[in-house]
């Protein structure tokens, strides 16, 4: 299974993803859409929307998805099996907020 995560590097709803990730122990790419802007316009062009995060499973696109739901996903279509391990933070939760204003203090340079 081919795994591309369109996450940002600090937010609720992208650690739920990668929590999920972990849980499973499947590899992905860890895909930063904040801090590169190229990242950000593949994102969009491959899920029409710009909300966040995507998922991209083997070609099929996941748009404005959260961890909980990545994992619906992937038990509904027989790609895992159920485990009982437990994650470290919410998998349904948006960003705390403090992170947004923790982003927003950062330089992001696109070159």
């Amino acid at each position: 299974m081919h795994i591309k995560a369109y996450l940002k590097p600090s937010c609720g709803w992208s650690n739920g993803v990668r929590a999920i990730m972990r849980k499973y122990s499947l590899p992905f790419e860890d895909i930063d859409i904040v801090n590169n802007r190229v990242n950000y316009a593949e994102m969009v062009a491959k899920s029409g929307q710009p909300l966040s995060p995507c998922v991209e499973i083997d070609g099929v696109m996941l748009a404005d998805i959260s961890g909980e739901e990545v994992e619906n996903y992937l038990l509904s279509n027989d790609l895992i099996q159920p485990v009982e391990a437990a994650v470290s933070v919410p998998t349904n939760a948006g960003c705390s907020s403090a992170e947004p204003a923790k982003m927003a203090t950062k330089t992001v340079r696109f070159f």
